[in-house]
């Protein structure tokens, strides 16, 4: 497969989709094209994008739902996800974010703007280093760092990506205070503007899905792993 940077574009408009594969293209990337939810899903299993931009308001799968069935894909682990929308109110971005995406963009955006904020989301792929193969154990929790696997009691819960970034750095240090500024800039990066409500649901869904006793608050400064 090419080393070229691989660009998926899902969007129920057409003018869109041609607009910026257009731009895409002029900067190098190869780029693939769905007008909906299930066709994009099927793209990119078939050539794992290295990157996919997805709408959020689309007919019969929304970008919401297309971003969360992707993120339970484990061929599509390493995948970036971005949200672009015209849609700007804090609960859809929520949302976004919820379901395993690491960046928002709202429309209307110029494109040198579109574009910078790509390549800053490659850089950040190309940067990461290759997990090391470990698996951590904390009573009945198994952590699986290199296969992004988490298991409670043997049975395994299924993890968006953001969620499971969190679950990582928290417990990388037991017992540590880790503070809502860190976490944000770790988790989400300096090019996103999110709010403490974003760390909260994240947190929040964690506790549904591992319990209430790991995850501490400590009030006024952030979270902390305990077991």
């Amino acid at each position: 497969m090419s080393d070229t940077n691989r660009i998926l574009l899902v969007d129920d408009e057409e003018d869109i989709l041609n607009f910026l594969s257009y731009n895409l293209k002029k900067e190098g990337y190869e780029v693939f094209t769905a007008l909906n939810g299930h066709d994009g899903i099927a793209l990119a299993k078939k050539h794992k994008p290295h990157l996919v931009v997805l709408d959020v308001m689309m007919p019969e799968m929304d970008g919401i739902e297309t971003c969360r069935i992707m993120r339970e894909n484990k061929e599509l682990a390493n995948l970036l996800i971005v949200f672009l929308s015209a849609r700007s109110e804090d609960y859809t971005q929520i949302a976004g974010f919820d379901s395993g995406a690491d960046d928002y963009i709202t429309k209307p955006i110029k494109p040198r703007v579109f574009i910078s904020r790509i390549k800053a989301l490659l850089r950040r792929l190309s940067n990461s280093t290759p997990k090391v193969e470990k698996v951590l154990e904390f009573g009945e929790l198994k952590i699986d760092l290199e296969k992004y696997l988490v298991f409670k009691g043997g049975k395994e819960i299924m993890l968006p990506k953001k969620e499971f970034r969190l679950l990582e750095l928290l417990v990388s240090k037991p017992g540590k205070v880790f503070t809502r500024e860190f976490i944000l800039e770790k988790i989400w990066g300096d090019e996103v503007v999110v709010g403490d409500r974003t760390i909260d649901v994240h947190i929040r869904k964690l506790r549904e899905k591992l319990g209430e006793d790991n995850i501490r608050t400590v009030k006024g400064v952030g979270y902390k792993f305990e077991f």
